[in-house]
């Protein structure tokens, strides 16, 4: 039996990952251990820790079979996957937001130029043209709330979840550009080489939503 590897996010999604997994008999506990280890292996299984930016790329590329990762990455990338389910979990959005006090609040319908700080500038460069406004985009992957206080962007593009890091940097959001929850995405050739183990996942998987 071939061994299947998964690529999983660090961060916000990785725990609530590891627990769907459970569910489907995939047991991931391992990498949420203290340790610096990035690859783990439990029986037929192999685990890769990645940035949540990059298990699209790990999957694509055939580095991994299967990962999780959010709608907005998988957006972003814009890699030919298989996306097979909606794991209903880390719902956020992306959305544009802006300081409270600017002078010249946000309205579509008169802006004709934006410049915008964001970690997503694929996503955010198609939304403002298919607008007809012209972006221009610095990229960041720090603190992106910090741009407009600072002068560095007009308005920012980022993942809201709460809005309190928003509203605590005297900020507001103006517009929901998509919403996003984890995904599972498939290799499209390990789906056909490894279809009999990696099947009895995406099934396992979907009648665990279905129970949810």
């Amino acid at each position: 039996m071939e061994r299947i590897t998964f690529a999983l996010p660090k961060g916000r999604l990785l725990k609530e990952s590891v627990e769907f997994l459970k569910k489907a008999g995939v047991d991931a506990s391992e990498t949420l251990k203290e340790t610096r280890k990035l690859i783990f292996e439990s029986g037929k299984y192999r685990f890769l820790l990645v940035k949540p930016m990059d298990v699209p790329t790990y999957v694509f590329y055939g580095a991994a079979d299967l990962g999780i990762a959010g709608k907005d990455v998988i957006k972003e990338k814009g890699f030919d996957l298989y996306e097979p389910l909606d794991l209903r979990f880390g719902e956020c959005r992306l959305s544009v937001a802006e300081p409270v006090n600017i002078s010249e609040p946000y309205d579509l319908e008169k802006l004709s130029f934006i410049r915008v700080a964001t970690k997503y500038p694929k996503i955010t460069d198609r939304y403002f043209r298919s607008k007809g406004i012209h972006p221009e985009i610095i990229i960041l992957y720090g603190s992106v709330e910090l741009a407009p206080l600072v002068g560095l962007s007009d308005r920012i593009v980022d993942l809201v979840q709460t809005g309190t890091t928003l509203r605590e940097n005297g900020l507001r959001e103006v517009d929901t550009i998509l919403n996003s929850t984890a995904r599972l995405i498939v290799n499209r050739a390990s789906l056909k080489t490894k279809y009999s183990e990696i099947k009895p996942i995406i099934d396992s998987l979907k009648s665990a939503i279905s129970q949810r």
